[in-house]
């Protein structure tokens, strides 16, 4: 049962939204929408309609279908453009990328999920997969280990599902054994990710702190596994840390060169 204080129609359309962001790109027709929602689809037609009349989603030409909308791409810039650790991490960002040739990103926890807020690309990158804007799970990405391992129990336990989603065969499913993890990470200052997001995707990850000393951000390293190999990863992570270490610094935290 919802909430007393959640208004239905606004959650209904806000839902729209986060699955045609889900989509990656693809459209969903309003059948397809209805049946998500559970409603019938003349509701989730009149749902799409006023979302779309606001730009937050677009049909298609001479269809049912729908997909995200141009007027969210400027919400997305004004959100992101004030947000502090963006502003502050590009240049570390950009030595990052040039230092590994690979792809660099910024990411923080959006309720129980990673975002990536800023990017730069490699030399190396494939540009054609950008991580900017989309979200994915905690337990099996690089900067997720990190943005988790440093909640306090309360938190963890508010964000961690009972049973983990298996993405790949080296996705961790066992919430013991990624806690177990989180603690390495901690000791560490950084966390990996090898194969378990996607398969042929190796990815690390370190915290960033704000001067409070609270982790705000995780700046990660991502690229293909055949290119970042387990023997690269001491030396990766080592670069990823320092790009983390200087904008932890920048933002006003001071607790010496390891930032743990």
């Amino acid at each position: 049962m919802a909430s007393p204080s959640v208004v239905q129609s606004v959650d209904r359309a806000l839902r729209i939204v986060g699955y045609l962001a889900e989509a990656e790109g693809a459209d969903l027709s309003v059948t397809e929408i209805g049946r998500r929602l559970g409603v019938h689809k003349t509701t989730a037609s009149r749902l799409a309609a006023t979302l779309a009349r606001h730009g937050f989603i677009q049909r298609g030409p001479a269809t049912d279908q729908y997909r995200l909308g141009l007027r969210l791409v400027h919400l997305a810039a004004s959100a992101v453009a004030d947000f502090e650790p963006v502003l502050v991490a590009r240049p570390a960002l950009r030595d990052l990328a040039s230092q590994t040739e690979e792809t660099v990103t910024l990411n923080v926890l959006s309720g129980d999920r990673v975002v990536t807020v800023d990017q730069i690309m490699g030399r190396r990158s494939i540009v054609s997969h950008s991580w900017l804007g989309k979200t994915v799970s905690t337990h099996c990405s690089a900067s997720g280990k990190v943005l988790l391992a440093w909640l306090d129990e309360v938190e963890l336990k508010a964000i961690l599902p009972s049973r983990l989603e298996r993405l790949t065969p080296a996705t961790i499913v066992s919430v013991p054994e990624l806690r177990r993890q989180l603690d390495e990470v901690r000791a560490q200052g950084y966390g990996t990710s090898i194969q378990e997001l996607e398969e042929g995707l190796t990815a690390m990850a370190a915290p960033v702190r704000h001067s409070t000393g609270r982790v705000v951000a995780a700046v990660g390293v991502s690229g293909p596994s055949f290119r970042l190999r387990q023997e690269d990863v001491p030396h990766i992570a080592r670069l990823v840390r320092e790009a983390a270490n200087t904008a932890s610094r920048d933002l006003g935290y001071s607790d010496g060169p390891g930032v743990r």
